[in-house]
C-alpha cells in the first residue's frame, strides 16, 4: 500500500521559514518522481514543485520559485520541501504527491502552513 505522511507545518510569520517533510512506503521511492501540491481554503489544487528520480532536477510554480526549495533523500525515502520567506498566501494545506510521467497518482494526508502575524 502507497503511504505517503507529510509534517513539519505549523504557524509561521510573514517573512518566516519552514521545511515540511514527506515519508513514502510501500513502493520503490527511487523509481518515481516526487512533488509537492497546496490547497488553500476555498482554492483548487495548486501544484508547488516537482523533482525527478535522481533529485538533481527540479520544478517550481511562479508563485514559489527562488522562495522554496524542494529535495529528496532515496536512502531515506523521504522528499523535502524548504520554504523561505513566507506569505500569507502560501497558507495552505501542503500534499506530498508520487508523479507517473507528468501526472501524481498517489496524494498523501496534507500538513496545514498557517502565515500569518
Amino acid at each position: 500500500e502507497v503511504q505517503l505522511q507529510a509534517s513539519g507545518g505549523g504557524l509561521v510569520q510573514p517573512g518566516g521559514s519552514l521545511t515540511l517533510s514527506c515519508a513514502a512506503s510501500g513502493f520503490i521511492f527511487r523509481n518515481f518522481a516526487m512533488g509537492w501540491f497546496r490547497q488553500a481554503p476555498g482554492k483548487q489544487l495548486e501544484w508547488v514543485s516537482l523533482v525527478n528520480l535522481g533529485g538533481h532536477a527540479r520544478r517550481y510554480a511562479d508563485s514559489v520559485q527562488g522562495r522554496f526549495t524542494i529535495s529528496r533523500d532515496n536512502a531515506k525515502n523521504t522528499v523535502s520541501l524548504q520554504m523561505n520567506d513566507l506569505k500569507p498566501e502560501d497558507t495552505a494545506i501542503y500534499y506530498c504527491a508520487r508523479f507517473r510521467g507528468n501526472q501524481h497518482d498517489y496524494k498523501g494526508q496534507g500538513t496545514q502552513v498557517t502565515v500569518s502575524s
